[in-house]
């Protein structure tokens, strides 16, 4: 007579900073999850909109932290809050499709080497705001299509990761604010694979305007750069010898347009580079003229060479930044072991 498995407990947790419009999406998609058993905990970051009042009308585990930290240490306050043996982080901005944790767990049954399993979001934005967006959300399901299987950084905003795991690596870094996946990816690939896979899946809501967009793109390469210094090698999955190429040569063409008024034929370096930029990724580009057309391809194109120049011009500055700053170049070497999650409060009921 064979003895019954129990499925482990899962802990969704969710970070929320100003997400009213998608954090009632993302919460019901987690409550409709055909796995069970599994526990939601929200953990707003101080929200300054409704958001956390939308949380509190489900019936899930609400926590607040009391005062704006950032993402890391939202993470960090749901996972010591939580009962799981797995933990599944997600983003107030995502909305898991229902099957995503079950196939999640399932993967990591089947691979208890693995440190984390990694999902990828849909084709089509959660809340369809501008064609700005649609044209990141493509640009953004391309690029995690050609990451399946093994990465060296962490898809942080739609991730399962076993409770030992995560306490063996340790907490996400509480000073970063922006690339905290990546350096915890890091710390994570020295001891575990970290696998993406198409099977775990979930919309996103993602920027819908072109200048805060290229701004945050901008942020987050620059502060990588002490990583890629450190590291001295390409990352495993996106982050590509040719993407890394193509964002150079679209911050070079923006570059070489002023030289046109010099003498015409230097418009000719220009179409040069911009061609360089297109062909590092022309998977890419032949996915969303088959998919979306020519029309949709035209804008598609212009909205991926600024946000290449954007990724560029963050890494140029980033490097300078390296050469004169120390407290840069220390980034991610700094001693915060000892630096805990803020107190929080409970502020809803659990499930």
């Amino acid at each position: 007579m064979t003895t019954p498995t129990t499925n482990p407990l899962v802990s969704v947790i969710i970070p929320n900073y100003n997400y009213a419009n998608s954090i009632g999406r993302c919460v019901d998609a987690a409550l409709a999850q055909t796995y069970q058993p599994l526990e939601v905990i929200v953990v707003d970051d101080h929200s300054t909109d409704d958001s956390l009042a939308r949380a509190r009308r489900r019936d899930v585990t609400v926590l607040q932290t009391p005062r704006n930290s950032g993402v890391a240490v939202a993470r960090n306050t749901g996972a010591a809050a939580a009962n799981g043996e797995i933990l599944f982080f997600v983003d107030s901005d995502v909305a898991l499709r229902p099957d995503a944790v079950a196939k999640a767990v399932a993967e990591l049954a089947a691979h208890p080497e693995y440190g984390a399993v990694c999902g990828i979001y849909e084709e089509e934005p959660l809340i369809r705001d501008s064609i700005v967006e649609e044209c990141r959300v493509q640009q953004a399901y391309c690029w995690r299509m050609t990451s399946l299987g093994e990465v060296s950084f962490l898809f942080s905003s739609l991730t399962a990761i076993p409770r030992r795991v995560f306490d063996e690596v340790g907490p996400f870094n509480p000073r970063l604010r922006q690339t905290e996946e990546v350096d915890y990816g890091e710390r994570m690939s020295a001891r575990y694979q970290i696998m993406v896979t198409d099977q775990v899946r979930g919309w996103h809501d993602d920027d819908h305007e072109l200048l805060p967009l290229l701004r945050k793109l901008y942020r987050r390469a620059r502060l990588r750069v002490p990583l890629f210094a450190r590291r001295r090698r390409f990352a495993k999955g996106f982050e590509s010898p040719a993407r890394s190429f193509g964002t150079v040569a679209a911050l070079g063409a923006l570059a070489s347009l002023p030289l046109a008024v010099l003498h015409p034929a230097w418009l000719l370096l220009t179409a040069v580079l911009f061609g360089v930029s297109l062909s590092a990724d022309t998977d890419m580009y032949r996915h969303v003229w088959r998919n979306r057309g020519v029309p949709f391809l035209t804008v598609f194109t212009g909205v991926v060479f600024l946000t290449n120049v954007a990724i560029a011009a963050g890494i140029a500055v980033g490097a300078a930044q390296w050469l004169l700053s120390r407290d840069f170049r220390n980034l991610y070497d700094a001693d915060w072991s000892g630096e805990g999650s803020p107190a929080t409060t409970m502020v809803g009921a659990a499930a």
